[in-house]
């Protein structure tokens, strides 16, 4: 056995091998960026209806090229408490048939043409000023790293064939028996586990076919294993999450495993199949110039990929509710009550930058919802003869809340900001870090003007009904303001500014007109000092607060 030819050969494929894989991250990483708002909303359409989770799932993975980020990602929002178990298993199911599409990718006959496309998208990527273009030039740049890659690894597997060694010991995984099959499928499963991408190790499936060292069958069989590999991923993102989470991680390991094992019980008829789609038998080979190719079986491959996953969720979609139970019984609840998270961030969504911004997005509009409440529960207070104690309570806690989530976001975003992210999603972290400090605000705000209620209402004294009224005319226009500012950012009205501007300024007026008036009554009665200096107090709060849902506005239009 030639030393230098095992060395050379070694080298070519763990450096392809390397390319193949930083490929594929340079051409997620750009298609997320370019894709950005598009694929954040279709992350929020997901529903209860099992098809549409499924065909987000589908799309999501075909954009990000990475089903295990998608599962990952799915499990981080089923911890979180925005997805539920059957809408994650939906989107689970998508993301298997979402992931085929880099089969077909590996498919085109472009290989030689690998090092020229990375060349080139690399000087778009350096050079280009236009954000979109760079991150283009980004995701062209990894399809042509996957291409050349590929190629080196073709090219290190070809001397396989010369080395009888190395040939005896591939042919102790041919799958042309039931047991041969369960092997191959094993393999499949343990180089995944190793390797933490099914993708690659779809590339390297495809390289050693391409070369001769394994037969169509023997391919086949380690992509069906590769599927079950591929779920290790979600299931080490599951460790120390909620019980949902794990439920949703043991669907994927479970619907891939199941789908495997009906597949292998038929696998001869099943390449029977693969075969009269194809319409040509996968190992058939091609000599020209004395080099011997088979140009079929890497299709064979990607169409054996693509079948199982769309036939295995065809036949289990109907069956999501029984997998749920069937899991919800496996895995019990905890005996204890699991501990509430005032946020739904999770650290695995880190990883994609575009699914955290939104997810922190959901936050901030928490904190919104937060503030609402407290607004209406302040005008109860202030409304009634009495203040209830619970409603007092309940701002005061809402307000402790508020701080906690703040803290949160803030954490969040700076853990996601100190990693390569995109300017655009950079710009859009330090806006929401800006909007979380001016909601938790407004917060204390409506706690102040509570504070200075409460204390002249604990010494006795009575506010004068023309006071009152002044106070909750302002409350209600603040109040009115809150609601059109929030719904713009609902909305992303980046026009807001247009109408906040003249509202904030009528507010403002009223403010000084109230002022005035209580000046003025001032020298026309005696007022108790402590009643005095708090109204003043509580009419400047109020002002205070329309200053900060001016900032909001100011964020949301891109102003600040």
């Amino acid at each position: 056995m030639d030393d230098k030819l095992i060395v050379s050969m070694l080298f070519s494929v763990v450096g392809g091998l390397g390319i193949f894989l930083l490929g594929m991250r340079n051409m997620s990483d750009g298609l997320q960026a370019v894709a950005g708002n598009r694929l954040r909303k279709l992350i929020g359409i997901v529903t209860h209806n099992r098809l549409l989770a499924t065909g987000v799932g589908t799309l999501v993975t075909c954009v990000i090229q990475s089903s295990s980020i998608t599962s990952v990602m799915t499990v981080g929002f089923v911890n979180s408490g925005l997805m539920t178990l059957k809408q994650a298993i939906g989107v689970i199911m998508g993301a298997n048939i979402g992931t085929t599409i880099t089969g077909w990718i590996l498919v085109l006959s472009v290989d030689k043409y690998g090092l020229p496309l990375l060349g080139t998208a690399a000087f778009a990527f350096l050079f280009s000023k236009n954000e979109k273009i760079r991150y283009l030039g980004m995701s062209l740049m990894g399809i042509g790293m996957i291409f050349f890659g590929l190629e080196l690894m073709k090219n290190g597997f070809k001397p396989i064939r010369s080395i009888p060694e190395f040939e005896q010991w591939f042919h102790m995984f041919a799958a042309d028996t039931y047991f041969g099959v369960l092997k191959c499928v094993l393999v499949g499963c343990v180089l995944t586990l190793i390797v933490q991408s099914s993708s690659a190790t779809l590339g390297v499936t495809m390289g050693l076919a391409s070369t001769g060292v394994i037969n169509f069958e023997t391919a086949a069989a380690l992509v069906l294993g590769e599927n079950i590999g591929t779920t290790i991923t979600a299931y080490l993102a599951s460790l120390g999450t909620t019980t949902n989470a794990k439920r949703a991680a043991y669907a994927h390991i479970t619907f891939n495993l199941l789908g495997v094992l009906w597949i292998t019980a038929i696998f001869s008829f099943y390449l029977v199949l693969i075969r009269k789609i194809l319409g040509v038998d996968p190992n058939t080979m091609i000599s020209a110039d004395g080099n011997i190719t088979f140009p079929y079986i890497q299709t064979g491959i990607a169409a054996v990929h693509t079948v199982f996953n769309v036939a295995n969720t065809i036949i289990f979609l109907p069956f999501v509710s029984i997998l749920a139970n069937f899991l919800i019984k496996v895995v019990p609840d905890k005996p204890f009550k699991e501990p509430p998270k005032l946020t739904h961030l999770d650290v695995l969504m880190i990883d994609t930058p575009m699914m955290a911004i939104e997810q922190s997005r959901k936050e901030i509009i928490v904190m919104s919802e937060h503030d609402r409440k407290m607004i209406d529960f302040l005008k109860e207070v202030l409304t009634s003869e009495k203040a209830e104690l619970n409603l007092v309570k309940k701002i005061f806690h809402r307000e402790e809340v508020l701080d906690i989530i703040q803290k949160e976001i803030t954490t969040f975003l700076t853990e996601l900001l100190s990693g390569e992210v995109p300017p655009s999603l950079s710009d859009q972290a330090r806006k929401q870090m800006r909007l979380a400090d001016e909601y938790e605000t407004i917060s204390d705000y409506i706690t102040t003007i509570l504070k200075l209620y409460l204390k002249v209402n604990n010494e006795g004294i009575v506010i004068p009904e023309s006071m009152k009224k002044d106070l909750i005319e302002l409350h209600d226009m603040v109040s009115s303001y809150f609601d059109m500012i929030n719904n713009a950012y609902l909305t992303l009205d980046r026009n807001i500014t247009t109408k906040a501007n003249p509202r904030g300024d009528e507010i403002t007026h009223r403010f000084r007109d109230f002022r005035s008036r209580h000046l003025a009554r001032l020298s026309e009665c005696r007022l108790e000092p402590l009643l005095s200096t708090a109204y003043a107090d509580m009419l400047n709060s109020y002002r205070r607060v329309k200053d900060h849902l001016v900032n909001i506005a100011e964020v949301i239009a891109g102003e600040k």
